[in-house]
């Protein structure tokens, strides 16, 4: 090489990295604003949750329990024919009582929740757009109710980057019994980089599948592997600086090794004292895997994970013939876990600065067709109850009024779209500001833009 050559490279190469540097540095992941809470924990109860049957309790059902209700001047629904039929109003089969200083009423199918009900914000009126499940759980998980779009997860890694380099910034455990619709879908990273997905985590002795290296390989060998590997892809990134899909892939491989050694040490369950064990219901085969996954839920954001969806089996609370059997199971469940993350996270120190947030893809329709021998509510967009808990939200505070029998939204209404703008304020992120540049515009997660539920922020 001439000397004017190897200076003129090399003059190259240095401008080149310190550019790459200050690029890096101005395109590094910050928030908008101070953020309320560090990590987000999603709770996600698959087939909609019975709002009356849970945090808002109607009296009136009971008055009008049994009768055959005229709705056919009342059709606007985007389920064909779904009050066509003569339908009878049905009671609750709860009984509800007030917990916690607030006073709040909670039914007793969740008696270890209803005893935080001073760390609750509930809201009582989020409406959504679509009454079928797979549209649903995409508006609830991604803001829009047809595939393609980056998940909630997604562009919150997206935004703020990793806590902790050696583990994902985003994780996603769904129960394998049935996982949600379109599957991975509902934690990928739609338009948004593939680095921003969610990885997925079992709730199993290995959670992640092909982690561990193969046991007959020597470690020596593995490094040596690993270096000459590096050395290739560091020779062909020096000679192309702008290809930065392979700098992403060598990157992903990193995270891949660095991993084996951070989740056995993150994840060690067994480690656990035994109270935490049971606190969770580890020793119960009802609760074991919702409570598994919880537990592992606190352990990783405790490590610097940011945002954590914990999901039910798909339309696991979708209780079309009998609202009692069906709602009884899956709170039976759920309940002493999510219970027990409330208080451990509590007993930690870490509530305040984790949100964690309860919610199904919609509620359930105070009545049923008459035909129905065992009492069972169908899908409604118009009114639903969620909660949160920690993270700068205001506990034992309530927000949202439903009509008289709990068909509809009608004070204080929220859209999803506000429930991911809120998400995201609490964890420093502007919802307007938060934007990808896709098919022409600027893309966000609540589109247009949300509103923040103020009436439940601290």
């Amino acid at each position: 090489m001439k000397r004017r050559d190897f200076f003129a490279q090399g003059a190259f190469g240095l401008s080149s990295a310190a550019l790459g540097e200050l690029l890096a540095a101005e395109a590094a992941p910050r928030p908008h604003h101070a953020a309320k809470a560090d990590a987000c924990i999603f709770l996600a109860m698959l087939g909609g949750v019975s709002q009356v049957d849970t945090f808002d309790p109607k009296p009136k059902l009971a008055q009008f329990n049994g009768q055959i209700m005229d709705w056919s001047k009342e059709k606007k629904t985007d389920q064909p024919n779904l009050f066509a039929k003569p339908r009878k109003f049905v009671a609750s089969p709860f009984k509800f009582s007030r917990y916690g200083k607030c006073g709040r009423e909670v039914s007793e199918l969740l008696p270890f929740t209803a005893q935080h009900a001073d760390d609750l914000a509930i809201v009582r009126s989020v409406q959504s757009d679509n009454g079928n499940h797979p549209a649903a759980v995409f508006q609830m998980n991604t803001g829009f109710i047809i595939p393609g779009n980056p998940s909630m997860g997604a562009w919150v890694t997206y935004g703020l980057g990793t806590a902790n380099r050696n583990l994902p910034s985003f994780v996603a455990m769904p129960d394998f019994r049935s996982i949600p619709f379109s599957g991975a879908q509902q934690w990928g990273s739609g338009y948004l980089p593939a680095e921003y997905q969610g990885t997925i985590l079992r709730a199993t002795s290995e959670p992640i599948r092909d982690l561990a290296s193969p046991g007959d390989v020597a470690p020596g060998l593995l490094a040596a592997e690993r270096e000459a590997l590096r050395g290739l892809n560091q020779e062909y990134l020096r000679e192309r600086p702008d290809n930065t899909d392979l700098q992403a892939r060598v990157d992903s491989y990193e995270l891949a090794y660095r991993m084996q050694m951070e989740v056995p040490r993150v994840l060690s369950i067994d480690a656990e004292p035994e109270a935490i064990k049971e606190m969770y219901g580890l020793n119960d085969p009802v609760t074991a895997s919702f409570g598994r996954r919880c537990l592992m839920a606190r352990k990783l954001v405790e490590a610097g994970v940011r945002f954590v969806e914990v999901f039910t089996p798909s339309q696991s609370w979708d209780a079309h013939g009998d609202i009692r059997k069906n709602h009884e199971k899956n709170a039976r469940e759920t309940d002493q876990p999510i219970a027990a993350l409330i208080k451990d996270l509590k007993q930690r120190g870490m509530l305040p600065r984790t949100l964690v947030v309860w919610m199904g893809e919609f509620g359930r329709t105070p009545d049923t067709p008459a035909e129905q021998e065992t009492p069972g509510r169908d899908h409604n967009t118009r009114a639903q109850s969620m909660w949160f808990a920690g993270g700068g939200t205001q506990g034992g505070s309530m927000i949202g009024e439903t009509d008289e029998i709990g068909h509809k939204a009608v004070q204080d209404v929220y859209h999803m779209h506000d429930v991911h703008a809120t998400i995201l304020h609490l964890l420093g992120l502007n919802d307007l500001r938060l934007t990808y540049y896709f098919g022409g515009r600027n893309r966000r997660l609540t589109d247009l833009g949300g509103r923040r539920i103020k009436e439940i922020l601290a």
